[in-house]
């Protein structure tokens, strides 16, 4: 079998990958589980320099890195660059800290000494997706490496070519052979890959149904998981909001990657004082939006990475419409090649649309009318996701209270986007899964918490 990479601005094939056999499979594996036994026992100082050594590469290579990303998923060249620029810091940023973070921690008991320690678990399966092909494999990779892991990537096959120009990185930082191996494989090989002995754990970022599979084969290998899958993210605009400046935001978050990203702001939820006004500066935010040729530095909205993805959302679109909801902007396919989706803005968004109750994965922008505070945040939690979430307020009080303590996710931010942070845990909970990535909270997902005690 044989991978097929698709330009998604043009829609013309780009290059085709081959299906690991077996052998090749098992070979992998193996030079996995050998480096790890290597790596292991390396010192901080050494991992840390690996991840200083990879940033450099990171630098190296930025403007190719973000080439590729722009031809094989369509990602604006300027996203792309500070996409690497943002792998780069995670890296630099883990070696500065690896000491501190893996510590051994001492608890005192009545032994002569106890302490926590914290070990590697072995090769990690990182099922990575294709919306930020760096750097969902670097806010794992980096803090997994850094605590003496390996890691086994399987990446989405419309973007093998940077899963193989990542492994290219490792070589050209001076990673032993085998601490990252690419995997080009189809989904249908997972679940008895995490089923193999020589696998430790596996993370996913992906869909809540990849999630859930990969759950229940991880479940059944008894082994550790880590799960970011999708979001549908409410931003709450109160009726004392800088509403020019929430809306210029709000339309920032939705339209960064074109809408393709699990943490995008999807639902806009609005209170009746500022809700023209919001609607008014939020189509004008969207309209304004230069969408083009993701090679292009002044495009701003590259195309959808598939042709199927379009056709979903589109779906999801048009029988909101059907529904009730009312278009203020955009909604129509384009004509020409590509995968290309308008920047859209639904209003009168309910109960029974998709726009209220799916993951629009795209330019998308549902805005859902709330009588008041409480009914904001009702809507806000009425759903089945539960990863970012945002409000707007001139009551930094009001809003930090909201964040901390009435939003439903892993991440609540005030008068700001919904962002990643090397320095913070990310994730989610309910169908947005569980684990974290990224900071200390990460570094501690792929370790033995082993304690050790002397008398």
């Amino acid at each position: 079998m044989a991978f097929q990479s698709v330009n998604p601005a043009t829609g013309e094939p780009l290059r085709s990958y081959a299906e690991m056999g077996d052998g090749e499979l098992s070979r992998a594996l193996d030079a996995a589980q050998a480096a790890w036994g290597l790596w292991r026992d390396r010192g901080i100082e050494e991992r840390s320099a690996l991840l200083a050594a990879l940033a450099a590469s990171l630098r190296k290579r930025a403007e190719g890195l973000a080439e590729l990303m722009a031809r094989e998923m369509g990602k604006p060249i300027t996203q792309g660059r500070a996409e690497v620029e943002k792998c780069a810091w995670t890296c630099e940023l883990f070696s500065a800290k690896a000491a501190e973070m893996l510590t051994d921690e001492p608890i005192g008991t009545e032994a002569s000494k106890s302490y926590v320690t914290f070990r590697p678990l072995g090769p990690v399966l990182a099922i990575m997706p294709w919306n930020f092909p760096l750097w969902q494999l670097f806010r794992f990779a980096a803090p997994a490496l850094l605590a003496g892991n390996t890691v086994l990537l399987k990446h989405a096959p419309n973007v093998f070519g940077c899963a193989l120009a990542i492994e290219e990185l490792f070589r050209e930082a001076g990673a032993p052979a085998g601490l990252l191996c690419t995997l080009t494989i189809g989904i249908e090989r997972i679940e008895s890959l995490i089923g193999d002995p020589r696998v430790a754990a596996v993370t996913l970022t992906g869909s809540r149904e990849a999630g859930q599979a990969v759950a229940r084969a991880a479940g059944r290998a008894l082994k550790k998981s880590v799960l970011e899958l999708g979001g549908s993210d409410p931003y709450l605009i109160l009726s004392d909001a800088d509403v020019e400046a929430a809306a210029a935001t709000c339309a920032a978050s939705r339209l960064i990657n074109a809408g393709q990203s699990c943490i995008a702001a999807k639902r806009f939820i609005v209170t009746p004082e500022v809700r023209q006004e919001f609607e008014r500066h939020l189509v004008e935010g969207m309209r304004r939006a230069v969408v083009g040729d993701p090679l292009d530095p002044s495009t701003e909205v590259g195309p959808l990475a598939r042709g199927d993805l379009r056709e979903t959302l589109h779906r999801q679109v048009t029988e909101s419409l059907a529904r009730g909801a009312r278009l203020l902007l955009g909604g129509e396919l384009p004509h020409g090649p590509g995968f290309y989706y308008p920047p859209t803005v639904l209003s009168e968004v309910a109960p029974g649309m998709p726009a209220y109750e799916q993951e629009t994965f795209g330019p998308v922008a549902a805005v859902i009318p709330a009588r008041n505070e409480g009914e904001a945040i009702r809507i806000a939690n009425d759903s089945p996701y539960g990863l970012g979430a945002a409000v707007f307020t001139r009551d930094l009080r009001r809003g930090e209270r909201i964040a901390a303590r009435m939003l439903d996710a892993g991440n609540a931010f005030v008068n700001a986007l919904v962002k990643s942070d090397p320095r913070l845990p990310f994730g989610g909970i309910k169908e947005s899964g569980f684990g974290r990535e990224l900071s200390l909270f990460g570094i501690r997902e792929f370790v033995n918490v082993k304690t050790v005690y002397v008398q």
